[in-house]
């Protein structure tokens, strides 16, 4: 019976996928390319979705204008410039890496370099302070107050 429970949920966890059999292309190839596209959108409302997996009724909306693009013969790259334009670089998921864009790729590993050098800094300056360790003169005292 557990086991029989335990098949049951997993398969009610799998991702259930928004994109309804009405919105599928009778071209294969089309379809699979629709998918690749629709993978790359976020979806506007959800944020943390793609249009391929939210089931926001935007989503569906950006889901027929893909997959008419592509009917009407665009490339990929037409299809994605066509739905930035119209909603902004916010809904692609891996944003292109030109204008204002180039401070948000570059900012991680800048970071990372300037964390490196201070871990670095702070390694150098421990090595070279003097040793904290008395001289003969004070251990000897120290070894005549603890006999008292």
């Amino acid at each position: 019976m557990r086991a029989l429970a335990l098949c049951l949920s997993l398969i009610l966890a799998t991702p259930a996928l928004a994109v309804q059999p009405d919105e599928m292309l009778a071209d294969p190839g089309l379809e699979a390319r629709a998918r690749m596209i629709s993978r790359e959108i976020r979806c506007p409302v959800c944020q943390g979705e793609s249009i391929d997996d939210s089931n926001a009724q935007i989503s569906r909306d950006l889901r027929l204008i893909i997959r008419e693009r592509l009917v009407a013969g665009d490339t990929n790259q037409e299809v994605i410039d066509f739905v930035v334009d119209r909603y902004g670089e916010f809904v692609l998921f891996n944003p292109r890496a030109t204008g204002w864009n180039w401070v948000l790729w570059l900012a991680g590993p800048a970071m990372l370099v300037v964390a490196g050098g201070g871990v670095f800094l702070a390694l150098r300056r421990r090595s070279a302070a003097p040793e904290d360790r008395l001289s003969a003169e004070d251990e000897a005292r120290l070894r005549e107050l603890l006999k008292d």
